[in-house]
């Protein structure tokens, strides 16, 4: 990989004055031979394989940030799916391997680890019943673990029953974590077209097609983008596009260096890159504020749909000239309470959640960190989840809600989450009931254009 003397110096200044960073790397590990009948003999095997493969993890990112100057924000695990490996345990809980993964990432000394999962997109087996009922107060008394459930892809359909059982856990959650203000669910995505590869939490998991072992990078760049685009104030949208085109590539360049030099250090396989563009609380470092500087007065008005349209594409269209690797989620996320604008947006009224969905058709990911009254029902959160879904199914597109009914709070309230979370502004749900919508089950048939072999 070659640079010259004019990129170095611009992506050091990206560095130090536009939030470049490189988000997350992530390791995912493969816990498919961690089967066993007794749960103690498999925690034993997960804790093990996970502290040998990731014991250098960290180390060795603190490295690559060193030597480089690129900022490294976040080092973390994705597993295979627990209700995978959990399914031959004899025992009813899935709690004390979740509890492994929280020992065994605290071990290690990352953040976050991925992988207390599970995928019903088109039924249910015994591991994934345990594994969802599990969720709740494995999230409650863990500090890392992050869960997710895929209920729906483009091949499937549409799980309801999966749907309508997520939507209780999710209230279940809130419960289990009222006193941080339903902190748990902020650790629990719902999926459509869940992705194997995906390096980002909460929604991290290793695929079964993945390798034993791999690395995973996600990079950021929201301030940069921006930074960008204050060149072309006025100027054409095939410039805006072009504009964005170019800083994409010079972002993912960043990822693919920091993801080479970290797989060879390891010795682990190189995966993906994924390009996404993941906001933060910080002031200069939001997609809220990207969209505004395409001229729009306030992030959720009209237009904002085909302004975060032409900046997921053009993000796209940049990284994939950039490696030969680019996986994971790759666009622009939108999530609420960790995007500075997104929240003053949600609190000047110009943003709703009927708009975020409408958005979420041509972004990354979809509904993401947003707060809703603590009275919300499971119904509610199904119906929220199921619109979610169809989106990502019919369009053949990865989509996921990570939603918040916070314990006692209503609209206009804030929760506070600190950090990269952030603190959500509390939105309003529509006041009209999708009980007797919920209630039916069953599947919602695969679209027709999903016969295409």
């Amino acid at each position: 990989m070659m640079f010259d003397a004019k990129d170095i110096i611009s992506t050091l200044d990206m560095i130090d004055n536009q939030h470049l960073d490189v988000r997350t790397i992530t390791m995912g590990i493969s816990l498919l031979d961690c089967c066993d009948e007794s749960i103690d003999r498999c925690a034993g095997k997960i804790y093990d394989k996970i502290c040998r493969r990731a014991e250098h993890l960290v180390e060795t990112g603190e490295q690559i940030e060193r030597e480089f100057g690129i900022p490294i924000v976040n080092k973390r695990i994705s597993v295979t799916p627990v209700a995978l490996v959990g399914a031959a345990c004899r025992e009813e809980s899935f709690v004390p391997l979740a509890g492994t993964l929280d020992m065994a990432a605290k071990q290690c000394g990352v953040n976050f680890i991925g992988g207390f999962s599970a995928l019903v997109n088109k039924g249910f087996t015994d591991g994934d019943r345990r594994l969802i009922a599990s969720i709740p107060e494995a999230l409650a008394v863990t500090e890392r673990v992050c869960s997710s459930v895929c209920v729906a892809s483009t091949k499937s359909g549409i799980n309801m029953d999966a749907v309508a059982l997520m939507g209780k856990t999710i209230k279940q959650t809130a419960e289990r974590t009222a006193d941080t203000g339903g902190f748990g669910c902020a650790k629990l995505v719902v999926f459509a077209n869940a992705v194997e590869d995906n390096p980002f939490m909460a929604g991290a998991f290793h695929g079964v097609g993945e390798p034993d072992c791999v690395i995973n990078v996600g990079v950021s760049g929201p301030g940069v983008v921006y930074h960008a685009l204050q060149s072309c104030k006025g100027a054409p949208f095939d410039v805006v596009a072009e504009t964005i085109k170019k800083t994409a590539f010079k972002i993912t360049r960043m990822g693919q260096l920091v993801a080479t030099e970290a797989s060879q250090r390891l010795g682990v396989p190189f995966g993906i890159v994924d390009l996404s563009l993941a906001p933060t609380p910080e002031r200069g470092d939001s997609v809220a504020r990207i969209l505004e500087e395409m001229g729009l007065e306030a992030c959720g008005t009209h237009g904002t749909t085909a302004a975060l349209a032409l900046l997921n594409d053009a993000v796209k269209k940049g990284g994939v000239m950039a490696s030969n690797h680019v996986g994971g989620l790759s666009g622009a996320f939108i999530p609420v309470s960790e995007d500075e604008g997104m929240i003053a947006a949600a609190q000047g009224g110009s943003l709703s959640l009927e708009k975020l969905e409408a958005m979420t058709c041509v972004c990354s990911v979809g509904l993401d960190m947003i707060a809703v009254p603590g009275d919300t029902s499971a119904e509610t959160l199904g119906a929220i989840i199921a619109d979610e879904a169809a989106i990502g199914v019919v369009n053949c597109k990865t989509t996921a809600v990570r939603i918040i009914p916070a314990p006692g709070k209503k609209v206009g309230d804030i929760v506070e989450f600190g950090g990269l979370l952030g603190s959500a502004p509390v939105m309003a749900v529509k006041p009209f009931s999708s009980c007797d919508f919920i209630s039916r089950g069953g599947r919602i048939p695969a679209p027709m254009h999903s016969l295409k072999n």
